[in-house]
């Protein structure tokens, strides 16, 4: 609505100056002109609001008539703003209860047209207004209330009074004496107000971070404080700033500048009518004067002291406001019943709706049996047949994972002959060098050149060393194939991973180069050496391996006989140390795995190799292996560039 907007952004910047009476001058004369409907309510709310601090008395009288104007024209919107207005310049004056019951109007219309802004307006006045007469707990319910409602609004002119409303809670505190809380809060308001221009709320940010200054002791901060505030020259805080600057030289035992900065305050203070500071200001300008054996002045100021206290609180007042607070209670009371009530009628809603739906759900399952009666002979018969079905195929399954281990089998055994010949060519080597070596040494002998003889003794005693390692390694590899073999007994044993990836790599190479002569790729290894031995069953964890190898040489030699120019087929494999698991990762730089079927490469008996070379179950089985030992494997893949498996492992180490 444009009358608050514009009254608000007046709140915010306002400056008692030629261009601002002039744009008032416009107002009257815009006003003058116009006929008596709502948007000369409009009008005359915006004159009220612009009137606040120049002079309250007519910005009251305007925001009477905008009232009764809207109220004879059934405007409730406008009443709803001309009511704010009414009680913002009567808070001005020092007129609580008329402000109190103007906002509390305000705040009925607002919840009744459901006006958002108007609602956090109210809110927000209202709680200024009991902050200022000493009921802070009651005026942060209600900043709360308001700071609540403004996250409900979108892009309005309240988003620019956060600050302001932040700044307020803040206040609320320190008089509560919550320093922590106070200091929090209007450091919030002053990060807020970073992106206005200097203006009214930043002056009255500043002066309230300048008390809670003086409250902890840091003195000259609260001086900075006060002193940047009034260097705004805003009109209506710098009174306010100029009183906070007195107080704290007062409190310094500081009498001359004290007085001076209380003069100065009091004179700013009756110029933006602001009659709660001129009370406080006149207070402190009493306790000046007689320290100072000035009697007529402290005689005068405690004259016009006495005069404000009753014009604010006196007695007629306090019966206003008491009244006030028995109506505003009485009407939340009622409205606590119409809720009460209203909910309760709902209840008896939801009861008789809860009735009805049992009866028809009684209805429906009463239908339901009989037909399930009907139906059950013939799901008897249907369980027979799948029962039967399924024990078929549950036989065809192990017969096709049994086909898959001998498949697994199959190719390991052709790696380890292969791999086995090598150290049994060594063996065999030097087995016929040492028998040469030992005719040598036996003529040497007979010769007598013994050292000669001791010569061929120690070559001898090396070559039976090479021997026995490379007939240990061949008794390793046979020991291997054994344990892949037979049936795992599930039990974890200490095993070294790095050690284990490696001969099963080896071992897959070796057996697809025996089943193809054609047939090569390069592998590559990056082993992590600060693993140590993990618990894991090492034939289930080979049979997982011996498969991923499998995949990624059979992915990089159908790549291959693609004739790519420049292509070389790798397979790489690496292993890590994370900080409570063991990474190890197989990949390749095949023709990867397209994306439509990657979430299916994990199923049963899903396989993307031509019928008659793959069974399906070779990932399926890997799969429940690793999540059998608590861990988990997932695919990376890219078309055309390659596949990526990786299989982390928990390590108890």
């Amino acid at each position: 609505m444009k009358n608050t907007i514009l009254a608000i952004l007046f709140l915010l910047n306002i400056q008692v100056a030629d261009a601002q009476q002039n744009e008032i001058d416009s107002f009257r004369e815009v006003i003058n002109g116009q006929a008596k409907d709502t948007s000369l309510v409009n009008h005359i709310s915006n004159m009220a609001y612009f009137y606040f601090f120049i002079n309250p008395d007519s910005s009251i009288i305007m925001a009477k008539q905008a009232r009764d104007l809207a109220r004879d024209l059934n405007y409730p919107r406008g009443e709803g703003y001309a009511l704010s207005a009414l009680g913002e310049a009567s808070h001005t004056t020092g007129d609580f209860p008329q402000a109190l019951e103007a906002l509390f109007n305000s705040l009925r219309i607002s919840k009744e047209i459901k006006d958002v802004e108007l609602e956090s307006n109210s809110l927000d006045f209202i709680g200024i207004a009991y902050v200022d007469l000493g009921e802070y707990r009651q005026g942060l319910n209600y900043l709360y209330q308001a700071q609540k409602m403004n996250d409900k609004v979108s892009v309005t002119m309240l988003s620019g009074m956060e600050g302001f409303r932040l700044s307020n809670i803040g206040h609320a505190y320190e008089k509560l004496g919550k320093i922590d809380s106070a200091l929090f809060f209007q450091q919030q308001a002053k990060i807020k107000d970073q992106a206005s221009p200097p203006g009214p709320e930043r002056a009255l940010i500043l002066t309230r971070l300048g008390v809670i200054a003086a409250d902890m002791g840091n003195h000259a901060q609260a001086l900075n404080y006060y002193k940047e505030a009034i260097k705004i020259g805003d009109v209506l805080n710098v009174g306010i700033a100029q009183y906070r600057v007195a107080e704290l030289f007062y409190s310094l035992n500081q009498p001359d500048s004290a007085l001076y900065y209380g003069r100065l305050a009091f004179i700013s203070n009756q110029k933006s009518f602001e009659k709660t500071w001129e009370l406080e200001t006149s207070k402190l300008l009493v306790k000046l004067y007689k320290e100072i054996n000035n009697i007529d002045s402290a005689f005068h100021y405690q004259e016009v002291s006495i005069a404000l206290n009753d014009s604010i609180f006196g007695l007629e007042k306090f019966q206003r406001l008491q009244l006030l607070a028995i109506n505003e209670q009485q009407q939340q009371q009622k409205i606590q019943q119409e809720q009460e009530h209203y909910r309760n009628k709902i209840k008896t809603y939801l009861m008789l709706a809860t009735s009805v739906i049992f009866l028809l759900i009684a209805f429906i399952l009463l239908r339901n049996n009989r037909m399930k009666q009907k139906t059950n002979s013939l799901l008897y018969q249907q369980k027979e047949k799948v029962e039967s079905t399924l024990s078929a195929l549950k036989l065809t399954q192990s017969q096709l994972i049994q086909s898959e281990k001998m498949a697994s089998l199959g190719e390991l055994t052709a790696g380890i002959a292969h791999e086995i010949q090598n150290p049994l060519n060594f063996v065999n080597n030097f087995s016929e060098v040492n028998k040469e070596l030992l005719f040598e040494m036996k003529d040497e002998m007979d010769k007598g050149n013994l050292d000669d003889a001791k010569a061929i003794a120690n070559d001898v005693i090396d070559n039976e060393e090479k021997i026995n390692h490379h007939g240990k390694r061949a008794d390793a590899i046979v020991k291997g194939m054994l344990q892949h073999s037979r049936q795992t007994s599930g039990r974890k044993e200490p095993t070294d991973i790095n050690a284990l990836c490696d001969e099963y790599l080896r071992l897959s190479y070796h057996g697809l180069r025996a089943k193809d002569k054609n047939f090569n790729a390069d592998f590559k290894t990056d082993f992590d050496d600060t693993i140590s031995k993990i618990n894991i069953i090492p034939q289930d964890i080979g049979r997982v391996l011996l498969n991923l190898y499998n995949n990624a040489f059979y992915a990089v030699n159908e790549k291959k006989q693609l004739h790519i120019e420049g292509y070389e087929p790798t397979v790489s494999i690496s292993t890590k140390k994370l900080a409570d698991k063991i990474e190890i990762t197989v990949s390749d730089n095949g023709n990867g795995i397209p994306q439509k079927i990657v979430d299916k490469i994990f199923q049963p008996f899903f396989t993307t190799k031509p019928t008659g070379q793959g069974t399906g179950l070779g990932l399926s089985l890997s799969y429940d292996i690793i999540k059998a030992h608590g861990g988990e494997i997932k695919v990376e893949t890219k078309e055309g560039e390659g596949t990526v498996f990786i299989i982390q492992i928990p390590n108890a180490d």
